[in-house]
């Protein structure tokens, strides 16, 4: 894939890009110069761009570059020193953080949240609007154990709805994802008795179609009736898909929005240890208004041993990413902005890279 580059050298007077000449100019602490190379997650692609565009605005002396290659590309990239940040859909591992240590001279990676998100449960049902389903029943039907929209499981959700006799054709994604995981890991959480499968990136599932990526998957359960998939809200809001309301235990069931991914991401806990910020969510949340299954992309920087040329320039720009403007850019794109709290730790440890 080719990589989101903006040349900040360019100039800010407004007359390249998308940012018109009257766009007011974003208030950031600009570096005096340098270049920051970042790969890995296309869950994090459009906010990268929407971040580099805003930050050009300010900073026309710094030089962004992001590629992205997928989370596992990202992360082995920066293993390499090929890049000054990797993104990823999912923390490291420790195996992953031992890799790190030749690159992070003196230290090792850590993991900055940045960026959130809900992934929906599309669906295409004839008739059908305001689908309510739950985690046990969302399991059963990827794992091709409901095989009919009139389910007694599926029509005990939905009291008035005409579910019609139809075949439920459950797409899934073929190629290992970040999106992948954070479903698996939801359905592994909440439905741990109908899910024994583990919370990977790789589909394990019996059954099915497939499809390779998001763009795939929602463009199959379009053009296939009784077809229900997993994507990010982004294609469903640009396909104008049905989606799948969650029935959580909260008063009502909570529908997939940047607003309720939020507060789904405000019930999760840090687990990482010293600077590293890794996150683990509550899927079995009940919370008023909580999505459920979320995704957060991180950032993959050195806590020591940056490359002096570039690091000033890092912290500029992740400064600028976690800060209230940035995180404010995203509901408009279709993300979650990370809890005002958890922000605000992600900026005060970029304060203190080294």
């Amino acid at each position: 894939m080719v990589g989101v580059l903006l040349l900040t050298g360019c100039g800010s007077d407004g007359s390249e890009g998308s940012a018109g000449p009257t766009q007011p100019v974003p208030d950031i602490a600009c570096a005096d110069g340098g270049q920051v190379r970042g790969s890995g997650s296309t869950a994090q692609e459009n906010a990268m761009s929407r971040w580099m565009e805003q930050y050009r605005l300010a900073c026309p002396d710094v030089q962004l570059v992001y590629n992205p290659v997928g989370s596992g590309a990202g992360v082995a990239q920066f293993q390499r020193g090929a890049s000054a940040f990797g993104g990823t859909d999912e923390a490291l591992s420790a195996e992953d953080v031992e890799g790190t240590r030749e690159v992070c001279s003196g230290g090792q990676a850590i993991d900055l949240p940045m960026a959130g998100g809900p992934i929906a449960i599309g669906y295409n049902v004839p008739g059908v609007t305001g689908l309510v389903l739950d985690a046990p029943t969302i399991a059963r039907i990827f794992d091709s154990r409901i095989t009919r929209w009139n389910d007694p499981s599926v029509r005990r959700l939905n009291p008035g709805a005409e579910l019609p006799d139809l075949p439920v054709v459950p797409f899934h994604r073929t190629d290992d994802s970040g999106t992948t995981q954070n479903l698996n890991a939801y359905l592994k959480g909440a439905a741990a008795e109908r899910w024994p499968y583990p919370a990977g990136k790789k589909w394990q599932a019996r059954g099915g179609e497939s499809a390779s990526g998001s763009d795939s998957v929602s463009s199959a359960v379009i053009q296939t009736d009784g077809a229900i998939g997993y994507f990010e809200l982004s294609f469903a809001v640009k396909r104008k898909i049905d989606t799948v309301r969650i029935a959580t235990g909260a008063a009502e069931p909570v529908a997939p929005s940047t607003a309720s991914a939020s507060v789904g991401i405000a019930e999760a806990r840090i687990t990482g240890t010293g600077k590293d910020l890794s996150l683990r969510f509550d899927h079995r949340t009940s919370a008023e208004g909580a999505y459920p299954i979320v995704l957060v992309t991180y950032e993959v920087v050195c806590d020591t041993g940056n490359p002096p040329d570039s690091l000033p320039a890092l912290k500029s720009f992740l400064t600028y990413t976690a800060s209230e403007e940035g995180q404010e850019q995203l509901h408009s794109i279709h993300y979650a902005p990370l809890p005002s709290s958890v922000a605000a730790q992600v900026r005060e440890v970029v304060s203190t890279l080294s």
